[in-house]
């Protein structure tokens, strides 16, 4: 597939910069148009018995400022060494950056990412004083405001947030509270988490012009025996899994494809590096609950192979039309399947 193939295109003012409540919802079902429903309406439609999967990864506060240079700590490497993202074309090794409360940053190695040396150890407690959360670039363009607002401490987090890795949220998830899985749960659904924790990959583009040709980053994915065994049985009872967002849907595929280490006893863990496009074939996911998203991007092509690029876009096109809000802080689409 090229990466052209997955081009659309939208107006700007349809980006969602804040969350609006109650979400709307593009339903896709196989043979139909699409459709406008309300989320409590596709709360009702998740059958009793069937099981619902969510990742439980919690985004860290990575993203430093040194004036107008911003820095995303990825990886601590050693004890004052980082492998960290921020534009740093016009620096050369050696170079140094003053970061907030005395912490000096030095340029060791250039590249995608980069390595630096800091003066001195720093701690989740620094991070906590002096970072922020790493807001897509797309909705610091949008705001004209490259820093977070004070909200986004809640938004952009999910309800069920607690296994901390992420460098971005499984926005998917940001439509529901607490309060919605409790009420799933009383009517016979079952919830079961993973943790996938997004990495690099959500910030850097595309640049292959073919996507067979993308080196995806990786990522850490946790599945616990607890859940791989419900998923297992629930497909033996004929019902179905729904999976809250790319990323579960990720993790629950890498494991049903021998990606990852471990076994149904002991549970599943790793890292992966599984691209779904058009061609995929799905093991595990039979229902997806996912934003909009970018044109160009590997979680459009997540979408097309769960569907199919044509399907997708035309789904894309209707709701553009009916101003649906896009992307992570935007509308919520659901999809049953492929088209016969």
């Amino acid at each position: 597939m090229k990466i052209t193939d997955l081009d659309f295109s939208f107006p700007e003012e349809l980006i969602a910069t804040s969350p609006v409540r109650p979400s709307r919802v593009m339903w896709v079902s196989e043979n139909e148009e699409p459709q406008e429903i309300s989320l409590q309406e596709l709360m009702m439609r998740i059958p009793s018995g069937d099981i619902l999967v969510v990742n439980n990864t919690r985004v860290l506060k990575r993203r430093v400022f040194a004036g107008d240079i911003e820095i995303l700590f990825l990886k601590q490497v050693d004890r004052l060494d980082w492998e960290v993202l921020f534009p740093s074309k016009k620096f050369k090794v050696g170079s140094t950056l003053e970061l907030p409360l005395g912490i000096t940053m030095t340029l060791l190695e250039k590249g995608r990412p980069q390595k630096v040396r800091l003066n001195q150890e720093v701690s989740e407690d620094y991070f906590q004083k002096v970072a922020e959360l790493p807001l897509p670039p797309y909705i610091q363009k949008a705001r004209d405001q490259r820093h977070t607002v004070d909200a986004d401490e809640s938004w952009y987090q999910t309800a069920w947030a607690k296994s901390p890795g992420s460098f971005a949220a499984p926005t998917a998830s940001l439509h529901f509270s607490k309060d919605d899985m409790q009420k799933l749960q009383d009517r016979g659904v079952k919830i079961f988490e993973v943790t996938l924790h997004v990495g690099l990959g959500t910030f850097l583009p595309v640049t292959a012009e073919d996507l067979n040709d993308h080196d995806m980053h990786e990522e850490y994915v946790e599945i616990s025996a607890q859940t791989w065994s419900a998923v297992q049985k629930t497909r033996l009872a004929g019902a179905k899994v729904w999976s809250l967002g790319t990323t579960t849907t990720r993790s629950l595929e890498s494991a049903a494809q021998g990606l990852l280490q471990g076994s149904e006893v002991e549970g599943y863990r790793g890292f992966t590096k599984l691209l779904i496009q058009p061609g995929y074939q799905f093991k595990v996911v039979d229902r997806l609950l996912t934003n909009f998203h970018q044109p160009q991007s590997t979680l459009l092509a997540l979408v097309a192979g769960f569907s199919s690029l044509e399907r997708v876009k035309a789904c894309y096109q209707w709701a553009i039309e009916r101003k649906f809000r896009l992307f992570s802080y935007g509308d919520l689409t659901c999809w049953t399947g492929k088209q016969p």
